[in-house]
Protein backbone atom coordinates (compact mmCIF):
# COMPACT_ATOMS: atom_id res chain seq x y z
CA UNK A 1 0.00 0.00 0.00
CA UNK A 2 2.40 2.30 0.83
CA UNK A 3 4.56 3.85 -2.42
CA UNK A 4 7.41 5.48 -3.90
CA UNK A 5 10.82 4.20 -1.55
CA UNK A 6 8.65 3.42 1.61
CA UNK A 7 8.35 -0.07 3.09
CA UNK A 8 5.37 -2.24 2.49
CA UNK A 9 4.36 -2.49 6.25
CA UNK A 10 5.51 1.36 6.93
CA UNK A 11 1.83 2.23 7.43
CA UNK A 12 1.60 0.06 10.35
CA UNK A 13 4.41 1.27 11.43
CA UNK A 14 3.97 4.79 11.45
CA UNK A 15 -0.09 3.48 13.47
CA UNK A 16 2.57 1.48 16.40
CA UNK A 17 4.60 4.74 16.64
CA UNK A 18 1.60 7.09 17.16
CA UNK A 19 -0.04 4.36 19.17
CA UNK A 20 3.00 4.72 21.68
CA UNK A 21 3.68 8.12 21.74
CA UNK A 22 0.19 8.66 23.15
CA UNK A 23 0.68 6.05 25.68
CA UNK A 24 4.17 7.69 26.95
CA UNK A 25 2.20 11.23 26.84
CA UNK A 26 -0.42 9.30 29.08
CA UNK A 27 1.78 7.94 31.70
CA UNK A 28 3.46 11.55 31.72
CA UNK A 29 0.34 12.92 32.51
CA UNK A 30 -0.55 10.48 35.38
CA UNK A 31 2.80 10.93 36.98
CA UNK A 32 2.17 14.87 36.80
CA UNK A 33 -0.71 13.93 38.56
CA UNK A 34 0.92 11.77 41.53
CA UNK A 35 3.79 14.19 41.47
CA UNK A 36 1.05 16.81 42.95
CA UNK A 37 -0.21 14.52 45.09
CA UNK A 38 3.40 14.13 46.35
CA UNK A 39 3.49 18.04 46.98
CA UNK A 40 3.51 19.79 50.23
CA UNK A 41 0.77 21.20 51.22
CA UNK A 42 2.08 23.33 53.47
CA UNK A 43 5.45 25.10 52.82
CA UNK A 44 8.48 23.73 54.21
CA UNK A 45 9.77 27.41 55.17
CA UNK A 46 6.95 29.15 57.13
CA UNK A 47 4.31 26.10 57.59
CA UNK A 48 1.16 28.13 55.26
CA UNK A 49 -0.97 26.36 53.30
CA UNK A 50 0.03 25.77 49.70
CA UNK A 51 -3.13 26.66 47.35
CA UNK A 52 -4.37 23.53 45.43
CA UNK A 53 -4.03 25.30 42.15
CA UNK A 54 -0.20 25.96 43.06
CA UNK A 55 0.31 22.33 43.89
CA UNK A 56 -1.33 21.25 40.33
CA UNK A 57 0.26 24.17 38.15
CA UNK A 58 3.87 22.98 39.85
CA UNK A 59 4.27 19.00 40.52
CA UNK A 60 6.29 18.64 43.44
CA UNK A 61 6.31 21.98 44.62
CA UNK A 62 7.68 22.72 48.35
CA UNK A 63 6.86 26.52 48.82
CA UNK A 64 4.43 29.07 48.45
CA UNK A 65 4.29 31.70 46.22
CA UNK A 66 5.99 34.46 48.68
CA UNK A 67 9.08 31.91 50.03
CA UNK A 68 9.70 30.54 46.56
CA UNK A 69 9.94 34.73 45.30
CA UNK A 70 12.42 35.39 48.63
CA UNK A 71 14.47 32.63 47.02
CA UNK A 72 14.26 34.04 43.38
CA UNK A 73 15.37 37.31 44.60
CA UNK A 74 18.31 36.34 47.28
CA UNK A 75 19.29 33.93 44.34
CA UNK A 76 22.70 35.69 42.43
CA UNK A 77 24.39 33.61 39.36
CA UNK A 78 27.85 33.61 40.38
CA UNK A 79 30.01 35.79 38.37
CA UNK A 80 32.63 34.22 36.34
CA UNK A 81 34.87 33.41 33.35
CA UNK A 82 34.18 35.41 30.16
CA UNK A 83 33.48 31.79 27.65
CA UNK A 84 32.13 33.64 24.73
CA UNK A 85 35.40 34.31 24.02
CA UNK A 86 34.53 37.88 22.71
CA UNK A 87 36.91 39.86 21.00
CA UNK A 88 37.98 42.34 24.19
CA UNK A 89 38.85 39.15 26.25
CA UNK A 90 41.24 38.08 23.88
CA UNK A 91 43.28 41.43 23.97
CA UNK A 92 46.42 41.60 26.14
Amino acid sequence: MAGGWARDDAVNDQIEISTAEAVARARLRAGQVKAARDSALVCIDCDEPIPEARRMALPGVQLCVECQADRDRAWRPAGGINRRASKDSQLK
